[in-house]
């Protein structure tokens, strides 16, 4: 029997009616015209009428302002990366002291190379080629990309912290909030220039690294330790768990919560499953399991995603690493607002040595305009 046959409608626009773009919602774009551009802010609001890169930019800048100026959002800032050693630390000091981070979240490495910085040392420029890496190492000199750490500020640096430890109580167990917060205390009362945790302090904001060990700072912690143990002392103990209780305390007591993101690893996404985690204590714990507590009347779960998030990473997602997951997939975790929902994000793919100063710049131009106004 031969199958049976139907005629395809065709779709066309009604009698005497063009397809215009606005009749479906689309939005226009506008050329780019430097002549109208005076500041950041204009920059980046032309950008975000253009495409490809230029407008996520422009995008993030729009969202990280609808961010900040939301009194009730709680702004996470997580940071991965050489970003200290690129002598972006400033970029952070500026994002506290203006209130637009209320907790930080970091690699260790970033914030050690930060507290050589805010402790008044130095990072060189380095040649690619210029002098082979054993060569630097003989000599010692730690090389990041085109960037060199001298040895001797770590050596200094851990002299520097081992007198913070000393004078922390063996009783009490730290983690990594209280370490930087007393780090940043010694530092405030000891350097005059600006840095990251001196701000952090200064603003008592909490500063977590989840990955303390993997950083020098955890090693100098780890150096104090033994020596401790050497002179027949009492050694200090650490729990990371202390971290995690105390960050999900901090966001289950927020009406609204944002993102800001710069790299990815272990602080993204350290940050980001704090959601997932109230998840799985309201659900595990407070209900036993039991699927009909899981969600909510109106759909959604009881962890607290984030409305607001911003990124700036060059990763793919076609790799599949978790520093190039995108927000649409995080939402599969609970751990973003969906938009259908009111969830508002932007993610620029770029070296954010490039886009962050942009963007931060925009921001801050347009904070103080509005405030004028």
């Amino acid at each position: 029997m031969a199958k049976a046959t139907r005629k395809k409608k065709k779709i066309s626009a009604p009698k005497n009616q063009a397809m215009d773009g606005l009749c479906d919602g689309f939005e226009p774009l506008q050329s780019l015209d430097l002549k109208k551009v005076k500041n950041f802010d204009d920059l980046a609001k032309a950008m975000s009428m253009t495409s490809f890169g230029g407008r996520r930019l422009g995008e993030a800048v729009d969202v990280l302002y609808e961010m900040v100026k939301d009194p009730d959002c709680f702004v996470v800032g997580t940071f991965s990366g050489a970003m200290t050693t690129a002598k972006m630390g400033l970029l952070m000091c500026d994002m506290i002291d203006s209130g637009m981070l209320n907790a930080v979240v970091s690699t260790g490495a970033l914030m050690t190379h930060g507290m050589i910085e805010g402790f008044g040392m130095t990072h060189f420029k380095y040649k690619l080629g210029l002098m082979k890496d054993e060569d630097l190492r003989k000599r010692g000199y730690d090389r990041i990309y085109d960037t060199l750490e001298l040895e001797k500020n770590l050596d200094d640096l851990e002299e520097i912290v081992s007198e913070v430890f000393s004078k922390m109580d063996s009783k009490e167990i730290m983690c990594s909030y209280k370490i930087t917060e007393a780090i940043g205390a010694y530092l405030n009362k000891v350097s005059r220039g600006r840095g990251i945790l001196k701000s952090a302090h200064l603003k008592k904001i909490p500063v977590y690294i989840p990955a303390f060990t993997d950083s020098e700072v955890g090693l100098d912690f780890g150096l104090h330790n033994r020596q401790q143990k050497l002179k027949g002392q009492e050694a200090l103990r650490y729990d990371p768990f202390i971290d995690l209780e105390h960050f999900t305390n901090l966001i289950s007591r927020q009406k609204t919560t944002g993102i800001f993101t710069v790299g990815g690893g272990v602080p993204r996404n350290w940050a980001q499953q704090v959601g997932p985690y109230i998840d799985l204590v309201t659900w595990r714990i407070k209900y036993n399991s039991d699927p009909k507590h899981y969600f909510k009347p109106d759909g959604s779960n009881h962890g607290q995603p984030y409305k607001y998030a911003v990124r700036i990473c060059p990763e793919p997602v076609e790799l599949g690493g978790l520093s190039g997951c995108t927000y649409s997939e995080g939402v599969s975790w609970g751990k973003f607002v969906p938009p259908e929902k009111g969830g508002v994000t932007a993610e620029v793919l770029a070296d954010a040595t490039i886009a962050w100063p942009i963007i931060l710049k925009a921001v801050m131009e347009r904070m103080k305009k509005n405030k004028k106004k």
